[in-house]
């Protein structure tokens, strides 16, 4: 075979060869897209599905605030027709939730936590220095006759008013205490987990 069939042979093989390497990058280069997209389409089905979640859990914590902010002010509005401020102020409220308070059904005793709670409640207080009126307001779930929750969440109120003054030394014409019982419920009554959010003592802080 002469010098020019060799080349020819060679320039052929090259170029066979060229085209087979060309083929198979494309091939895995295609694959590889189809990896990074099945991918990328997985991580943003679990954004989305973790977006939507946080977009419930605060709306769920919007319509919380806004009943619970709805009870501040018309503690504010009370206090201010009774002369109780000086400045007319809002300043916070502490809800004590019945995880944190732990009652227990029909109680109105505190419990360890609640004490707890009511201690660093307090420690707040006194660290700022604040000349502050306090309502403290006892709300229920919907177990039971209206009469009875209005009357339990006062005792449970009451219940905080006595162990701040006797434990903390809060002057009790600087505190209230009102019970709106089932009638502001953060969330509907229809099962145990959220007729126990209904159960708190809210604190409402004035100045």
């Amino acid at each position: 075979m002469n010098r020019t069939a060799v080349a020819m042979l060679l320039i052929a093989a090259f170029a066979f060869s060229g085209c087979a390497t060309k083929k198979f990058v494309r091939t895995e280069t295609g694959a590889a897209e189809d990896r990074m997209n099945k991918q990328v389409g997985e991580v943003k089905g679990e954004v989305d599905s973790t977006q939507s979640r946080l977009s419930e859990q605060a709306a769920k914590h919007d319509r919380d605030v806004a009943t619970v902010s709805r009870t501040a002010q018309e503690a504010l509005d009370r206090a201010i027709a009774a002369g109780k401020l000086a400045e007319g102020k809002l300043l916070y409220e502490t809800v004590l939730t019945d995880d944190m308070v732990k009652f227990g059904f029909d109680r109105a005793n505190l419990s360890p936590e609640a004490r707890s709670a009511l201690d660093d409640f307090a420690g707040g207080i006194k660290s700022k220095d604040q000349g502050v009126y306090i309502e403290i307001q006892g709300h229920t779930d919907s177990t039971g006759p209206e009469e009875y929750n209005v009357e339990l969440g006062l005792r449970r109120a009451t219940a905080v008013l006595r162990y701040l003054n006797m434990q903390h030394g809060f002057a009790l014409h600087r505190m209230s205490v009102i019970s709106y019982g089932e009638t502001k419920p953060v969330v509907d009554n229809d099962g145990p987990e959220n007729r126990a959010r209904n159960r708190r003592v809210v604190l409402v802080v004035l100045k």
